[in-house]
């Protein structure tokens, strides 16, 4: 089967953006609204259940990605009955999986007030609440959750924004009029769990329209069983890390120091998430690119990409960052006000996590496209680990401000050296190594340098937060890009950027000069 992969990858990525763009912004009125409707404990409890599934769903991690990796080749070939099995053989799996969540859930179901730290809203029963969030789990992989394989191996995601599209529409709509006039989390919670069951049929509906072909039906040979299982291993001691590490935070902060620090916490976590995710659209759109120039090009020339695109994301995060420590705390004023604020210490020990997390998650591209995930499997689980033990212990003797710094000195001191030990003995030349370092410092000098100069400079204005937003955000602008500038100009790594950026806008423009002839 042919498929259009320049004309699917426009669309994935326009209704994907278009997507997560809605989702961070419909979402922060949400919060806005728990924090003002219902009180911030309630959004504690929110980030708290949220964490605690995510671990729970750690029996997925690698099924969903090893069998949409395993139908590209049919569907290649056009070999119906094969894909018909993978999809039987991910029927059965997201079953079993669905119900491990479920029963595994259920055991942690008694120990749920232990993970919190003083009083709950007297007129919530956690053990309630927590079991309407875990059916809503348990149904996202029990209602033809296998439908979405097809759409994602044929490049056609797009199909299921759009159903997200609607689906997120009417439960944000039904979950504010709940917030507003009924000041009930019960039917908030009900509202997420039909939202997940409407979403998963109305999928399933479109696939099923999409390409009437594919029934969940036939047998595989037990030697691609074994090589799919094996697969799935490696994936999920590769991917397991990252849901310890996200989830582990929340989880310590609540049984240590409670909701209300949880969702001060979780405030501050949500802009630099949001964030992220418009950076993560950067890396799902060159990630394909990269995994065929690693099999077509040469080493050097893989490097040398590695280089630009380290440049550009180090431009990119340290603006961000200038951002984040100048910013964060008037706009936290103006949007929860100012008893809901987090020591500055903190503010910068997120702006550190973040500008690292950027530069992890460029490497991790790399990993990804180049398929080392058996070469990576322990890595993340150790650094994980690493986080988790650091968290338990200075969150008692330093707070919140240990379970930031833990996250950071793992991620900087055992993750990331790892990682590059990984690409550079599998991926590119050992050489590479210690010149790819030098730069890597050199960024962080530079940003460094960048945020020294900035902060005290936004320090100077006392105005009303809006216009302090506004004022400070211009000088985040201007003063770290004429920074960037005057320090990398003679960069063959700058020219270079430059380049990709001259091509790219010319490719829109003729792309705009063609629509409107």
């Amino acid at each position: 089967m042919k498929i259009e992969r320049t004309k699917n990858v426009s669309r994935n990525m326009f209704f994907g953006s278009i997507l997560k763009i809605y989702q961070l912004l419909v979402s922060f009125v949400m919060r806005t609204a728990m924090i003002y409707f219902l009180g911030v404990q309630y959004l504690g409890l929110n980030s708290l259940f949220s964490s605690v599934l995510q671990v729970l769903n750690l029996a997925e991690l690698g099924v969903g990605s090893a069998m949409v990796y395993s139908m590209y080749k049919p569907i290649a070939d056009d070999d119906t009955d094969t894909i018909c099995a993978l999809m039987r053989l991910y029927k059965i799996y997201y079953r079993i999986i669905g119900l491990v969540v479920c029963v595994a859930g259920l055991i942690l179901l008694p120990f749920i007030p232990y993970l919190i730290k003083g009083e709950v809203p007297p007129d919530i029963n956690v053990y309630i609440l927590y079991v309407l969030n875990l059916g809503a789990t348990v149904l996202s992989y029990w209602l033809f959750a296998y439908k979405n394989s097809i759409l994602q191996a044929h490049q056609r995601t797009d199909m299921i924004s759009k159903v997200m599209l609607v689906t997120e529409t009417v439960k944000y709509i039904l979950q504010f009029v709940i917030l507003a006039i009924f000041h009930n989390y019960y039917l908030f919670v009900i509202v997420l769990l039909l939202s997940q069951v409407l979403t998963n049929i109305f999928t399933a509906f479109v696939a099923n329209r999409m390409y009437p072909q594919y029934q969940a039906k036939g047998k595989l040979p037990r030697e691609e069983i074994q090589q799919i299982n094996r697969r799935i291993r490696d994936l999920f001691t590769s991917k397991i890390g990252a849901v310890i590490v996200n989830s582990a935070d929340t989880i310590v902060i609540s049984a240590f120091l409670g909701l209300n620090v949880l969702a001060v916490y979780q405030n501050y976590f949500y802009v630099i998430t949001a964030v992220i995710g418009m950076i993560t659209i950067i890396f799902a759109s060159v990630t394909a690119g990269i995994g065929n120039s690693i099999v077509v090009e040469t080493k050097e020339k893989n490097f040398n990409d590695l280089r630009k695109f380290t440049f550009i994301i180090a431009w990119i995060a340290g603006i961000c960052t200038s951002c984040f420590l100048c910013l964060f705390q008037p706009f936290m004023r103006l949007w929860v006000g100012k008893d809901l604020l987090l020591d500055y210490s903190i503010v910068i020990c997120l702006g550190i996590y973040f500008f690292i997390y950027e530069l992890n998650q460029l490497l991790n591209t790399y990993k990804d496209a180049a398929g080392i995930w058996h070469e990576d499997r322990f890595r993340p689980l150790v650094t994980a680990l690493t986080n988790l033990t650091l968290n338990l212990i200075s969150v008692q003797f330093i707070g919140l401000y240990g379970v930031v710094l833990s996250t950071v000195l793992s991620m900087l001191f055992v993750g990331m050296p790892w990682l590059l030990h990984n690409l550079f003995t599998t991926l590119f030349d050992k050489k590479y190594l210690v010149p790819y370092l030098k730069k890597l410092v050199r960024y962080v000098i530079v940003v460094f340098i960048s945020c020294v100069i900035t902060f005290p400079v936004c320090s100077l204005f006392h105005l009303p937060d809006i216009l302090l937003i506004v004022v400070r955000l211009a000088c985040c602008c201007i003063i770290p890009n004429i920074i960037f500038f005057l320090a990398y100009r003679n960069m063959e790594e700058f020219k270079l950027s430059v380049q990709l950026a001259d091509k790219m806008t010319k490719g829109k423009i003729r792309l705009l000069k063609k629509i409107g002839a």
